[in-house]
């Protein structure tokens, strides 16, 4: 068999992805979906670390609309992300993959505190490690967070899941005509302002040289084409 191209990768998912066709909140079907497209490279040996953002049923952005403190908003938008952690880690284990939470907030009760060294070992011992809470500080967002850990865990690669099938010089659900990219540089990512991730996640990966994958995650085997070095999404890199 053709060797994989990445070994550890650090998954990152919207909460707005968990929606699937609902307003708000979580849909069943996509939540089984990406379960199955984590469990189906989770067979061939890759170590998984994934990172959910809580969009779908919170975001601290737009607490300040709602009378409430940006802090408090931040804080808010972890805990969302825990709720998001909890149903894909459900979800895994009910389909025989185990896995482990951890979050960045102490909450013995629900997940194990986030220690970097108890995560590798999970990850070396073939559980799917999903990081909750975000960074554990407001301010920062969940693609920091990804970043973050992404880089701690030596993850040999960001893959960035979302509903379109890579970076494009504008938004293709608009724009039909828009141009995808299959390579670009974290340079022209911060000039043209794409908004494949925030500025802080993008100096953090471009500072420790971790290429970003940006690909279609609700594509059925697309995750696994990609794991396989086919030509699947865009590469952001030096």
């Amino acid at each position: 068999m053709k060797p994989l191209k990445y070994k550890r990768i650090l998954l990152k998912l919207s909460g707005e992805s968990l929606m699937g066709k609902k307003g708000f909140g979580i849909d069943p079907e996509v939540l089984d979906f990406f379960a199955d497209e984590i469990i189906s490279i989770h067979k061939l040996g890759v170590q998984i670390g994934v990172v959910i953002g809580g969009g779908n049923i919170f975001r601290g952005l737009n607490a300040s609309d709602q009378g409430i403190g940006r802090v408090t908003g931040d804080q808010m938008g972890m805990l969302a992300t825990v709720i998001n952690s909890l149903a894909l880690q459900n979800s895994i284990e009910k389909k025989g993959t185990y896995s482990r939470l951890m979050s960045s907030i102490k909450m013995d009760e629900i997940a194990e505190p986030y220690i970097l060294r108890r995560a590798i070992r999970h990850l070396e011992k073939g559980r799917v490690v999903i990081f909750g809470a975000g960074t554990g500080h407001p301010y920062f967002s969940t693609d920091t967070a990804a970043s973050l850990r992404a880089v701690e865990i030596e993850a040999d690669v960001i893959i960035k899941g979302t509903r379109v099938d890579g970076v494009f010089d504008a938004d293709p659900e608009k724009i039909p005509a828009a141009l995808k990219f299959d390579s670009i540089s974290y340079i022209d990512i911060l000039k043209k302002n794409l908004r494949v991730m925030d500025l802080t996640a993008i100096s953090l990966c471009q500072e420790n040289k971790l290429p970003i994958v940006v690909f279609n995650m609700d594509k059925p085997g697309n995750l696994l084409a990609l794991i396989k070095g086919e030509n699947v999404g865009t590469v952001v890199q030096e």
